[in-house]
């Protein structure tokens, strides 16, 4: 058997209003906290958790209407329209998304286990926990 059935769920996830909702795998290849400067403003905060699939295990199930990009087909970053929440960022030329990990509904089974683009972190925020710390992308 090389999955289990929880690596192959689904997971709900929906913005702040629930206007738009969206249904991914539970099959995260990462999850990491990134502190750049794109992901603190747009996320009004320190950083941003994010779990990153392949794009084509995310689908909107509810609201697509409600749905507004920021970018282009090969990089954007998924808003809705009522309430501005964050959803997720299509990356890496549009072959994977980066999902907010604060809008999923259900608990992933996957853990950010580093902080990317330390570099540009805000000042005014102290990492505390031990995970690794990378200046950039941490490859």
């Amino acid at each position: 058997m090389s999955m289990s059935a929880k690596d192959c769920r689904s997971l709900a996830g929906q913005c702040l209003c629930g206007a738009v909702r969206y249904a991914v795998q539970d099959a995260f290849v990462y999850a990491v906290y990134c502190h750049c400067s794109r992901c603190r403003r747009t996320t009004g905060s320190a950083f941003k958790p994010l779990a990153g699939i392949e794009r084509g295990k995310l689908s909107i199930v509810e609201g697509e209407a409600d749905a507004t990009r920021f970018g282009d087909e090969q990089g954007y970053d998924l808003h809705c329209r009522r309430c501005g929440s964050l959803l997720y960022s299509v990356v890496r030329e549009g072959q994977f998304v980066h999902v907010a990990m604060g809008t999923l509904v259900d608990e992933p089974s996957i853990r950010p286990d580093k902080h990317i683009f330390v570099g540009s972190k805000a000042a005014w925020f102290t990492i505390t926990d031990g995970l690794p710390q990378f200046l950039e992308h941490g490859n």
